[in-house]
């Protein structure tokens, strides 16, 4: 039975196109992950001061900031698997730039670098739209994060072992990895988008490259727009709270860095088994609205547990409502939003909703970090709550469970 299962999948096309995706999506977020964590470390050994430490930790996220509507909209006109591509390449040559860094100012050109190459996490988003159906659409952006996950997982050992034998050593690892993800994509992932998502006619008008993102201000009453906001919000609570978390916990309950991992290992099985096991049967049951509606609670819920938590043998349990929040949340906000777009303008949808979620984690652990320092321990996720339940009211203006895709205009 598992066998013609698995033989069922295989001959699947739409499945055989997310597995190669995963695979690639995989591989990226363990070379990041490689890095990510010795980031500081390299920073102070170059006498970086803290404050300094904090804009290049921002800087990926501006540049990636800047770069998503542009990939986007490439991406509309020339394909998504070379802009991915492209995006690889970006992030080998951040990787090299990083392990040979001699001062604080080529660090941060690593970073600024990377965060163009990592502009592409719409384009990924834009290829699942084009590529998978819409009833098997969230579930299969759940696989996708749940591979992004054991990529973050797996990551930061390998990076300590490198570091061990050379200084250099993590950044061509995983400039290794990311050149080996090339030629994968390369060879095995196939072009998404078909003919004709691509407008025939050459005199069709071009919208301004930023119009998706003022699209979100200006018309904010609009299924994209608040699907936009309640994705941006919820990247800005959960930002919040890993940006203060550490912290938090070594303030509140005395963990150190030598337990720390212990604890995001834990929240890290939780969100693969959320989006592996579980999503699939909530999107189901409940559809995708009441996925974003249940999602939005948990983490509300889950921001709000961490700072009443009495005992660290609570902890566990106060820390699950997160994982589950944002395993619901993410890829059913991500999955609508798909559905409500012009397909011919997906990339810029998606790379839209990416700049909001940029700008989220660049302000989340400069008002984390503030907030902690100014107010307490517990202030940070008291606030972070505050503002995903405020623009998480926009989920429950949601009239359907399934929002239908606007009617492209004629050229």
């Amino acid at each position: 039975m598992i066998a013609s299962h698995a033989r069922a999948l295989l001959a699947d096309p739409e499945f055989r196109k997310l597995s190669v995706l995963i695979g690639t999506g995989f591989i990226d977020m363990v070379g990041f992950a490689i890095v990510f964590p010795l980031m500081p470390f390299y920073a102070l050994e170059l006498r970086a001061s803290p404050a300094m430490i904090g804009w290049i930790m921002a800087a990926y996220s501006l540049a990636q900031l800047a770069a998503a509507p542009i990939w986007g909209r490439v991406s509309d006109r020339r394909g998504r698997r070379p802009v991915l591509l492209i995006g690889l390449l970006a992030s080998a040559v951040a990787y090299v730039v990083f392990g040979f860094a001699t001062s604080v100012g080529v660090l941060l050109v690593s970073r600024i670098i990377q965060g163009l190459g990592g502009g592409t996490t719409g384009v990924v988003h834009a290829y699942v739209g084009d590529a998978i159906s819409p009833a098997r659409r969230t579930q299969a952006l759940g696989w996708l994060s749940a591979a992004s996950a054991l990529g973050v997982a797996f990551g930061p050992v390998i990076g300590s072992a490198a570091v061990q034998i050379h200084h250099a050593g993590p950044g061509l690892v995983a400039a290794a990895l990311c050149l080996i993800n090339t030629v994968f994509t390369w060879r095995w992932l196939p072009e998404s988008k078909g003919p004709q998502a691509t407008p025939a006619d050459g005199h069709r008008r071009r919208a301004p490259i930023w119009l998706p993102v003022w699209s979100v201000v200006s018309a904010p009453r609009r299924p994209v727009s608040r699907l936009t906001w309640i994705y941006g919000a919820g990247m800005l609570g959960f930002s919040a709270m890993t940006s203060v978390l550490a912290l938090f916990l070594g303030a509140r309950f005395g963990i150190n860095e030598k337990t720390i991992g212990y604890f995001f290992l834990y929240t890290g099985i939780l969100s693969f088994l959320m989006r592996t096991i579980v999503l699939g049967p909530a999107i189901r049951r409940f559809g995708e609205t009441g996925a974003v509606r249940l999602g939005t609670v948990a983490l509300v819920l889950g921001l709000v547990a961490y700072p009443l938590v009495p005992s660290i043998w609570i902890l566990p349990i106060a820390m699950t409502f997160v994982p589950v929040g944002t395993a619901l949340l993410f890829p059913a906000t991500t999955a609508l939003l798909s559905k409500a777009s012009d397909p011919a303008a997906l990339g810029g949808t998606m790379g839209a909703a990416q700049t909001f979620a940029g700008a989220a984690r660049v302000i989340a652990p400069i008002l984390a970090t503030r907030a902690f320092q100014e107010f307490g321990p517990g202030s940070p996720f008291y606030l972070a709550a505050l503002i995903v339940a405020g623009v998480g009211v926009l989920a429950f203006q949601l009239h359907n469970q399934s929002i239908p895709r606007p009617v492209p205009e004629s050229p």
